[in-house]
């Protein structure tokens, strides 16, 4: 269950004060400062968990804002999905 938005899948999730990070933010225009906690890095939605139609492979997070066409994003917290 995710209570900030749609559960993501990401292909990595990193701290937001990750150096990696940085130019992504940049490119973005998201301020470097602004951002806390976790960071999912190329995520898609997982609409249907649970009905064998959807899988992630990496990893599954609850973000509270999702709003970057799954280049980024923020506000992370991994989960369970299996």
């Amino acid at each position: 269950q995710c209570n900030t938005g749609s559960i993501q899948c990401c292909n990595s999730v990193q701290d937001a004060k990750a150096s990696s990070l940085t130019a992504l933010f940049n490119v973005l225009s998201i301020p470097v400062e602004s951002v806390t906690g976790q960071v999912g890095v190329t995520c898609s939605p997982i609409t249907a968990v649970g009905t064998g139609g959807n899988s992630c492979t990496q990893q599954a997070v609850c973000c509270s804002n999702n709003s970057f066409n799954g280049v980024v994003a923020l506000g992370c917290t991994p989960i369970n999905i299996n």
